[in-house]
């Protein structure tokens, strides 16, 4: 099998069930948008982290392949037999955020990005995973979307946050407050 096949020269694409459409369709640009998160989670991924977060994030990274499937579907849908999205994959996030809260000091003031790089790629993924949320928002005003789909990006977003704060509390990296100007 050959990675190319020519028929995108135009500027079209196909999405699951052989339906065409330009590459700026909203769908094209939300499962592209989750498959640029996966790819941010794989650079976390590869950071010095706990293995208990390294195995979380390649959880995420498998539910996130099942997202851009369901999103790679036209409106004509396919015969094809997708992985479910479960609710059980929003509850284990927030299991995770919890447990990740439980040794995390009370937030007191907003956080600014950094204190290490560990941290810093956690914060690019929540971004990511935030524009992410509001393009399958935009594209569920278009045509039907799973609203687990929308639930679980917003509580991934929630998800690497806290992972941003443990994994600085992990390295002894200072969290810096944002102080607003007077």
């Amino acid at each position: 099998m050959k990675i190319y096949t020519k028929k995108g020269d135009k500027g079209e694409t196909s999405l699951i069930g052989g339906v065409r459409v330009p590459k700026f369709d909203t769908r094209i640009d939300a499962y592209g948008t989750i498959d640029e998160l996966n790819s941010y989670l794989g650079v976390l991924r590869d950071q010095d982290i706990s293995a208990v977060y390294k195995q979380e994030l390649i959880d995420i990274q498998q539910i996130l392949f099942t997202i851009g499937s369901h999103l790679a579907v036209g409106r004509s849908s396919t015969s094809m037999k997708l992985p479910e999205m479960k609710r059980s994959y929003i509850e284990q996030l927030e299991k995770s955020i919890d447990r990740m809260d439980e040794s995390l000091p009370p937030m007191k003031y907003f956080v600014l990005p950094g204190g290490h790089q560990s941290v810093s790629f956690c914060h690019v993924a929540r971004c990511v995973c935030r524009r992410a949320e509001r393009l399958v928002v935009l594209l569920s005003h278009e045509d039907d979307v799973d609203e687990l789909i929308l639930m679980y990006l917003n509580r991934l977003s929630d998800y690497l946050f806290t992972l941003s704060r443990k994994i600085g509390q992990d390295l002894n990296a200072e969290e810096q407050p944002w102080i607003p100007e007077k």
